[in-house]
């Protein structure tokens, strides 16, 4: 049953890159509005499960076993130091300014280095559910708020990179199906794991507060107007509360 869940979920995280082609039918200053909005919903999500999920779940699960806490943190820290590199040494950048203008062969980077991206992101469902169903579906949640704003970004990339609309949608439905890849394997891998499989829930936190500090917010501060800014923080507070509602599921 723990498959099923991780295969719809994964499945539906890849559909979710097709909601690129709305860049198409949306007037540029709606989208970058809209956009900036899903941006401050999916920090809020990914600030919230970290906090209220997946670190306390694995703080849960590791004193369960008699193990060290202090390996949690370690973990966490080692999750946002590798997204670090990520973005520095491998260009991974979460696209959303519709407005970027790339050389065709950096629409090929963006497809690769996002087809990774959604390898962790499948891997790391598959990990929540086996955990815990709930904080399966919270992580499936937060990933999906995410990777909204980030694919319909990354379509307008490769639009603008030289690509065809219909091409620039089938790479990057082809690159995000490989989520189901992660999930499958981070599914039958689990069972070599044991018990040291929740260690990937503070990893998963770890990656998921550096995207949300490092990419997201700085996205939506700064900002001149301050009844924009305002909106902005109610909306990721929203994420938060969104977060904090689902800890009562199950």
């Amino acid at each position: 049953m723990t498959l099923i869940y991780i295969l719809i979920a994964t499945f539906i995280v890849s559909a979710i890159s097709l909601l690129g082609a709305l860049v198409l039918f949306l007037k540029e200053g709606i989208l970058n509005k809209l956009l900036l909005v899903l941006v401050a919903l999916s920090a809020g999500s990914l600030m919230g499960n970290a906090f209220l999920h997946l670190l306390p779940e694995a703080i849960s699960k590791v004193q369960s076993f008699g193990g060290d806490i202090l390996n949690i943190f370690l973990f966490g820290l080692l999750g946002f130091s590798v997204f670090l590199v990520l973005e520095q040494f491998i260009h991974w950048h979460h696209h959303h300014d519709v407005d970027c203008d790339h050389a065709s062969p950096f629409s090929y980077l963006v497809l690769i280095s996002d087809g990774v991206h959604n390898f962790i992101d499948g891997f790391i469902i598959a990990a929540s559910f086996i955990i815990a169903i709930p904080i399966g579906i919270a992580t499936t949640i937060a990933v999906i708020f995410h990777e909204v704003p980030q694919e319909m970004g990354d379509f307008a990339v490769l639009v603008h990179g030289g690509m065809s609309k219909g091409k620039a949608l089938a790479f990057n439905f082809l690159s995000s199906l490989v989520a189901i890849l992660g999930g499958l394997v981070g599914f039958f891998f689990s069972t070599q794991l044991g018990d040291s499989i929740v260690y990937l829930l503070p990893f998963a936190a770890g990656s998921f507060i550096y995207i949300a500090a490092s990419d997201l917010i700085p996205e939506i501060k700064h900002k001149d107007n301050i009844k924009q800014s305002l909106t902005y923080f109610v909306v990721f507070l929203l994420g938060v509360a969104l977060m904090y509602l689902l800890t009562f599921i199950g």
